[in-house]
């Protein structure tokens, strides 16, 4: 039986970069994995659909070539290259993950791992021990009962991001990142989309600002919304797809060639063998402290399988602070309230922090401000006008609650945020703090001008 220091189940962006910083730490350490290194993120989630909505944005600037000064005569799209594409950058992205593991002299054992009493793995029927093993695998599309996946008439994120022809019509289900992702990327190709949401808003966990103003956007751009709506029964027996939705004014049928189920996700916990280990779980997650471990003593879980937001970049944190805990080190616990959260949309939306009316809700007095970034100079040069930056303070101390961005770029602007934050940063500091001109990022500082009465491009 092989013997190793660390054990790690899942290679997707907790378990790979759990991995890489065992072996830093001088752990003996093996991966896992059944499928393809770098998980669900590198292969079918964050990375190859931001390929695909690279060249829907590419494909949109062609058609506004004009408003550039531009005359582009003729110009089309392949769809089926564009999928190519995608799938040519999650393979790079993949291979990049095993030059990490030879890099730093991790073993990858191919094939679906179970774990076991005393420690160990069991890997297609081989055993192999640890001292420690860390639970990281991740999660799917999840089923609605009334919303069956077959994998061609009723999809999830996978095959919509591999999918042979580009469907005429398509019916979105759910409107958190993954749908509405794709419903901005089947609507630039061309595809008539309509998206169904049971909440009274878009994008329902940001702040109500940028959830009515996404809506106004996706609407211009043609894609037929509907809040406050849930689809009820799905007929896939002709041609195409026949969803019933219930609305408030009544039953609609709804016609496409596809819809595409993209209700959230479900953690991989199911036969890996917790349930002969004894692990508790929870609501679909297993139960760990703030060190990731799990109620048996050598066990640790991360990612998607525990409580918390399902973001890579959570993954990702939670997987080294498990680490560093093993190795000894002093390592402070994640505050899950200064996590950012990125829609990579056009255009795009970035948040971290309360929203406005959570921070009502908790008894805060508030400052909040906003800037638009059709009164941005570097906005307006881009042809960019759309959206805003909000910051809200508390009055009192000055503390940053929550910032909140929609428009051209902001899933890279909103670092400053979570540091600010971080560094308990009040807005005067960002008042001071002299941004570059013109950028898309002085909006930040003009929102915090805003919210003190200081704002001077308004």
């Amino acid at each position: 039986m092989s013997k190793y220091d660390i054990i790690v189940l899942g290679s997707g962006p907790g378990g790979y970069v759990a991995a890489i910083r065992a072996s830093q730490l001088g752990f003996k350490t093996a991966i896992v994995e059944k499928e393809s290194l770098g998980g669900v993120c590198l292969n079918w989630g964050c990375i190859p659909t931001k390929a695909l909505l690279k060249s829907a944005q590419v494909f949109d600037y062609l058609k506004h070539a004009e408003d550039y000064g531009l005359t582009v005569k003729e110009f089309d799209k392949d769809f089926t290259k564009v999928v190519q594409r995608s799938r040519g950058v999650a393979d790079g992205m993949s291979k990049g993950v095993q030059f990490l593991m030879k890099k730093n002299k991790i073993d990858v054992i191919n094939g679906l791992g179970k774990i076991k009493p005393g420690k160990k793995v069991e890997v297609d029927g081989k055993e192999y021990s640890a001292d420690h093993i860390v639970i990281a695998t991740g999660a799917r599309s999840r089923e609605l009962p009334n919303l069956k996946q077959d994998g061609k008439k009723v999809i999830g994120y996978r095959e919509a991001m591999s999918l042979k022809e580009q469907p005429k019509k398509m019916i979105v289900v759910g409107s958190g990142a993954i749908g509405v992702e794709f419903s901005n990327f089947y609507n630039s190709m061309g595809t008539e989309v309509t998206i169904v949401e049971f909440l009274p808003n878009l994008v329902p966990l940001e702040d109500e600002d940028v959830s009515k103003q996404f809506e106004k956007i996706f609407k211009k751009n043609g894609i037929n919304v509907m809040t406050n709506s849930s689809v009820e029964s799905v007929d896939t027996s002709g041609k195409g797809v026949k969803a019933k939705v219930k609305t408030q004014k009544g039953e609609e049928i709804l016609e496409a060639d596809i819809v595409l189920s993209a209700v959230g996700i479900a953690a991989n916990i199911e036969n890996i063998g917790l349930e002969d280990v004894g692990i508790v779980t929870d609501k679909g997650k297993i139960m760990v402290n703030d060190w990731y471990q799990t109620n048996i003593p050598g066990y640790y879980a991360i990612g998607d399988v525990v409580p918390g937001p399902a973001l890579a970049h959570v993954a990702s944190a939670e997987g080294i602070t498990c680490v560093e805990k093993i190795a000894g080190m002093h390592v402070e616990a994640i505050d899950y309230g200064n996590i950012p959260g990125c829609t990579y949309t056009s255009p795009e939306i970035a948040s971290v922090g309360l929203t406005e009316k959570q921070a009502k809700e908790k008894g805060y007095e508030l400052k909040v401000g906003k800037f638009p970034f059709s009164a941005s100079g570097k906005a307006s040069a881009s042809g960019a006008k759309d959206g805003f930056v909000k910051v809200i303070f508390d009055a009192k101390y000055g503390e940053w609650l929550g910032c909140h961005m929609i428009g051209a770029g902001v899933t890279d602007m909103i670092a400053e945020a979570v540091l600010g934050r971080k560094l308990e940063t009040t807005g005067h500091e960002v008042l001071k703090a002299i941004h570059p001109h013109p950028t898309m990022s002085e909006a930040v500082m003009e929102a915090v001008a805003d919210a003190y009465g200081e704002v001077i491009h308004l």
